[in-house]
């Protein structure tokens, strides 16, 4: 293959990346996918999915060939039954990671995308204004408009489900620790931060709009926390609550540039103690870009789909922003890619900090 070749291979997948996607989240969205699961060792012909589905058989046979060609199910063309394949051999927890970030895509991306080129130009989000006459962040939308937040949520709740043991496992705690989760959103980060850390019998206080406490609280009460968790409104660029031991940043600061982050690293600064700590989980840029498909995926996300500005930035990076804005840095890691599933998106930092001087 020539040099002109390669180029023009890799245009074709991008071209063809929107409706591949398309094809297969529609074979589990149409039941495709629950039908066949149902006989897996017989399997079934286009005619009896069609039945079990209420398609048209032709739509059936259409929608399969490329999960076909993909090596997601088998067709067998002498008996003309299908069977899973590929699918078959994930895991379902391993599937119920994947399936939530398919439909944060569909549902939050995909549409607003169209206008990536216009928000990029203005700096604001132009999906939101042409789809929902919104104007404002996407964070902000999905408090008005339910299966945004609940698209955007699932797929959040899945990346914090799976990244909360590596990030509980390599940070440290004072016991009795009062600690105040930045931009908490539905409170499991709280919750599974008391659940982590039992031993050091920690308390977690979930700071984010005031939008948000009812599902925060139900969050609480559905895992039996209450007693430990605990909610404040507020915006975090006006000011952030003091009286607490840690502030933990998670998912939060890859959403702005670096004028904003510096805001709310200052905030944080000016309303810990000394002794203070900050702790920040972000997904990170590695060294070699080639080496993650975060830079595939974060650029166009944050400026077509969600704040017109952000992305992850290398650990590096954060942590001379944490030492610009007074603190001093105790601790840097980033998640091995190699330990993750292949599926997997954004790779993770985690960078902390503590308040040396008044």
């Amino acid at each position: 293959m020539t040099e002109q070749d390669a180029v023009l291979t890799k245009f074709r997948e991008y071209i063809l990346g929107p409706l591949r996607f398309m094809n297969v989240l529609s074979c589990f969205e149409l039941g495709i996918i629950d039908a066949l699961r149902e006989e897996p060792a017989a399997g079934m012909t286009a005619e009896r999915i069609a039945k079990a589905t209420g398609l048209r058989v032709g739509a059936v046979e259409q929608m399969l060939l490329l999960p076909v060609k993909e090596g997601l199910v088998d067709h067998n063309e002498e008996s003309e039954v299908y069977r899973l394949s590929g699918i078959a051999r994930v895991q379902d927890g391993d599937l119920a990671r994947v399936l939530p970030w398919m439909d944060m895509m569909k549902e939050v991306c995909l549409r607003q995308l169209y206008w990536l080129t216009e928000s990029v130009r203005s700096g604001k989000v132009v999906g939101l204004k042409e789809l929902y006459d919104f104007d404002g962040n996407f964070y902000e939308a999905s408090t008005h408009y339910p299966h945004l937040q609940k698209a955007w949520g699932g797929m959040m709740d899945s990346v914090t489900g799976f990244i909360d043991p590596w990030f509980h496992e390599h940070l440290d705690v004072p016991q009795n620790a009062r600690v105040l989760d930045i931009a908490g959103n539905t409170g499991l980060g709280a919750v599974l931060a008391v659940e982590h850390k039992r031993e050091e019998n920690i308390s977690v206080t979930c700071f984010d709009f005031a939008q948000k406490e009812a599902e925060a609280r139900e969050t609480f009460r559905a895992h039996g926390v209450e007693d430990r968790c605990s909610f404040i409104g507020g915006d975090v660029f006006q000011a952030v609550p003091t009286g607490f031991d840690v502030v933990m940043i998670k998912h939060f600061l890859d959403m702005f540039d670096k004028e904003n982050v510096h805001r709310i690293l200052t905030n944080v600064y000016e309303a810990l103690g000394v002794g203070g700590q900050i702790v920040v989980l972000s997904p990170v840029h590695p060294e070699d870009i080639t080496q993650s498909s975060s830079v595939d995926f974060f650029p166009a996300y944050f400026y077509g789909c969600t704040m017109a500005e952000g992305g992850p930035q290398k650990v590096s990076t954060y942590a001379k922003w944490m030492t610009d804005c007074g603190f001093e840095v105790t601790k840097v890691v980033s998640q091995d890619i190699a330990t993750m599933p292949a599926d997997m998106i954004p790779a993770h930092g985690l960078i902390c900090g503590t308040k040396t001087r008044p």
